[in-house]
């Protein structure tokens, strides 16, 4: 959980447009039962938290169902003594139903994920109508779609989920996220917010769902979608005039694309922010975007954009790559094609079909130059040892890494220079260990 989850920073006009409820009955609810709890100014204004926010709609969500505010209060002072969350999450916005529902939600998930893998669209449509009919779509949306393709991604890369299986999954879970995102309704808070996916990265749900989840607090959202060319990135903000720009990215090589459109943004004073679950796996990346991480999960990730679309704030400091990382990338983009050549002459030897070195020439290269861009040739590392875990059937053996390993520094090491060090350095540092990534 952020600590701004809990800062104070969102004034009573905010928090009214957000919650429907009148500022009287805030007043009244605080007055009498001490919820919601809100900080003060220095001119002694009241300034809630998002976790106030969650407070009140979760009180709201209880007087729906039948509560009066003073049992609605009472019922969460007992949980909170019992030592629950009445919060599902403090920072996702969304009420949580009563004891039992996370676990009944829980098998709703690996009913959806057990349709999806059978290919059975009827059965995963009438698991998720059911689902809406309990919970809020906002928690249809985050425990039972996105941990669900989660859970079926993991499969995927354990090698007991094929990748039909991955991609039909996935094609019910963004059809159902864009039907959310349709029907809200138009937006009620000034700014708007673009939302896209950077060149070559195809995944879109997290983004998707991050859309559905600020329309749902009020924001004007334009969602591009998968793979947007930087290209025609400066006529789509001329155009539309967004405060905020959240890019996504899940991979090495589209971290490195969206740190090209983020200075591309920023060199037209756009505020941006972006998050993806390559930031997670390599905390480090995160230094080296201009612009604003949002956060680990969506929750977090809608309220910091929240706060940015509401508060001016700085951009964080940026980490340039290293001179010797910079020179190795020049030298890597001058000979990289004579390179790719040669390795495949050095593993002809092996077996190894040519489309195979050819897709993994593809791959690799893709991969050093964004780890060089990036600042780091280490994260090289994190590709190598997910390459390593993965499971039957997609492995690929140790012996056959460092074959190919090999062959790409016998072929840079011909075309050695002080720029190309880095490099070749790196690279006998895998060979010589045996195996890749230890």
């Amino acid at each position: 959980m952020t600590d701004t989850y809990r800062t104070p920073i969102l004034n009573l006009k905010a928090v009214v447009q957000e919650t429907g409820v009148k500022p009287d009955t805030l007043r009244a609810w605080e007055r009498r039962h001490g919820l919601p709890a809100p900080g003060r100014s220095a001119s002694g204004h009241r300034l809630y938290s998002q976790r106030d926010v969650d407070v009140i709609k979760w009180l709201v969500a209880r007087q729906e169902e039948g509560l009066t505010i003073g049992r609605a209060v009472d019922l969460w002072r007992q949980l909170e003594a019992d030592g629950q969350q009445p919060l599902r999450d403090l920072a996702s916005g969304v009420s949580a139903p009563f004891a039992g529902a996370d676990s009944a939600l829980g098998e709703m998930r690996r009913a959806w994920v057990s349709a999806c893998l059978a290919f059975d669209e009827i059965k995963a449509k009438q698991v998720l109508t059911r689902a809406f009919a309990l919970y809020p779509p906002e928690m249809v949306g985050l425990e039972l779609l996105l941990n669900g393709i989660a859970d079926i991604g993991r499969g995927w890369y354990e090698g007991t989920v094929t990748v039909q299986q991955e991609h039909f999954a996935s094609t019910l879970a963004v059809r159902q996220i864009e039907a959310l995102l349709l029907s809200t309704p138009p937006s009620s808070r000034a700014g708007r917010i673009l939302a896209a996916c950077p060149s070559e990265e195809e995944h879109v749900l997290a983004l998707l769902m991050f859309s559905y989840l600020m329309r749902r607090r009020g924001w004007d959202v334009l969602y591009l979608g998968a793979s947007v060319p930087q290209e025609q990135m400066q006529a789509t903000v001329e155009a539309t005039r967004p405060r905020l720009v959240v890019l996504a990215a899940q991979q090495l090589h589209t971290a490195s694309n969206l740190s090209e459109m983020a200075q591309a943004l920023q060199q037209m004073n756009v505020t941006v922010g972006f998050g993806g679950g390559i930031f997670d796996s390599l905390p480090t990346l995160r230094s080296h975007i201009p612009g604003h991480f949002l956060g680990a999960t969506l929750e977090e990730g809608a309220f910091s954009a929240e706060g940015l679309m509401t508060t001016a704030q700085p951009t964080p400091a940026l980490t340039a790559a290293p001179r010797d990382h910079q020179a190795a990338l020049r030298w890597h983009r001058d000979h990289r094609l004579t390179i790719e050549a040669e390795v495949w002459k050095w593993m002809r030897p092996s077996g190894i079909e040519h489309d195979t070195v050819l897709v993994a020439n593809e791959q690799f290269s893709r991969a050093m130059g964004a780890a060089l861009a990036l600042g780091d040739i280490h994260y090289l590392d994190h590709l190598v040892a997910w390459l390593r875990g993965m499971g039957p059937g997609l492995h690929i053996a140790d012996d056959v890494l460092t074959a190919y390993l090999t062959a790409y520094r016998r072929a840079a090491e011909a075309h050695w220079d002080e720029r190309g060090e880095l490099i070749v350095r790196w690279l006998s540092a895998q060979v010589d260990a045996g195996t890749l990534g230890e």
